[in-house]
């Protein structure tokens, strides 16, 4: 697994960790996280176990190139998250452990290890997943950005005339959007339509949960030096509790989910410096200027230089934002 040397302090990100094998029945993979279902007492899937790998999707697509020990960095930035969404009171969450020791013996039957899941296994809450993502903007970037010029609206949401890119906005807006399968695009959607999808007092508890976390990570981000520009959270009802309350599941607050800038370089009318996976997209987006790739599966390969440059943003991110 990824360690930090003790002799130089340099970051040592171990064997890249493309995909795993675990012999538990009803695994499914994710564009980055690989995730198996654990059967409880009653027979049924009660448990999952969540392995973030070193995949790194960009415009939905899974590319080629893993990128060793981003799965153990997004890991540790979230389960910091979802242990302090729980500890503020902001909401529950599907976080039970993220010790590899956890993980069932039954487990390792083909080429996966225990050794392999260090530093990046979340053991979870088994959830009926909420087919909507409650992505909050504070500022003006991505699609949002480009909808606005279109439109002057994100989402069906009005903002006022002459807004910059990456401009800081009135209040934080809550944008839901389709949760794609692996492979198709995620659509942002308004908030009627995703009522019409999870029901009308389901979305209204969603948005103010997710605007209320939103708000509180800002102001723990911003004391250490990060700008959250947006972010996206993912809820389920769990099924040992199918009455009970949705509750945060799959990552959180992370440079796979967020948009993170400095906040010392931060200036309005101009894309930003950032610790999240804009470094990546930046240079796809070159590819498909010259015409060398159409953003669609499969993914070109990522030079070496692309993959340090992003894994050490992410490092300063979880450096920050964990302290």
């Amino acid at each position: 697994m990824p360690t930090m040397t003790s002799s130089s302090g340099c970051w040592d990100p171990g064997a890249p960790v493309f995909e795993t094998d675990l012999t538990l029945a009803g695994a499914r993979r994710g564009k980055v996280r690989d995730v198996y279902p654990v059967a409880g007492a009653g027979g049924g899937p009660d448990r999952v176990v969540m392995v973030a790998t070193d995949r790194v999707s960009a415009f939905d697509v899974v590319l080629p190139t893993p990128m060793a020990g981003k799965g153990v960095l997004l890991t540790a930035i979230s389960a910091f998250w979802l242990r302090w969404i729980s500890e503020q009171g902001l909401g529950a969450t599907h976080l039970i452990s993220t010790d590899a020791a956890d993980v069932p013996e039954s487990a390792f039957g083909g080429r996966t290890t225990r050794v392999d899941l260090e530093g990046r296994v979340v053991i979870g809450r088994a959830c009926r997943v909420i087919p909507v993502e409650c992505v909050v903007r504070g500022y003006l970037e991505g699609s949002g950005w480009k909808d606005y010029q279109r439109t002057g609206e994100v989402c069906g949401i009005a903002l006022p005339a002459g807004l910059g890119q990456c401009e800081r906005l009135p209040e934080p807006i809550f944008t839901p959007a389709t949760k794609a399968e692996q492979g198709a695009h995620d659509e942002n959607i308004g908030f009627e339509a995703a009522c019409a999808i999870a029901g009308r007092a389901t979305m209204e508890r969603l948005r103010d949960v997710s605007l209320a976390i939103y708000h509180a990570a800002c102001a723990h981000a911003l004391e250490r030096g990060i700008i959250i520009a947006d972010t996206k959270f993912e809820f389920g009802v769990p099924v040992d509790d199918p009455d009970g309350a949705p509750i945060v599941i799959d990552e959180a607050l992370t440079p796979d989910s967020s948009r993170f800038w400095p906040a010392d370089g931060y200036e309005p009318g101009r894309a930003q410096a950032s610790y999240d996976k804009q470094f990546v997209r930046e240079y796809l987006e070159g590819l498909v200027a010259a015409g060398s790739w159409d953003k669609a599966a499969p993914g070109p390969e990522l030079p070496a230089a692309v993959i340090a440059g992003t894994v050490e943003r992410y490092r300063e991110a979880a450096r920050r934002l964990t302290s």
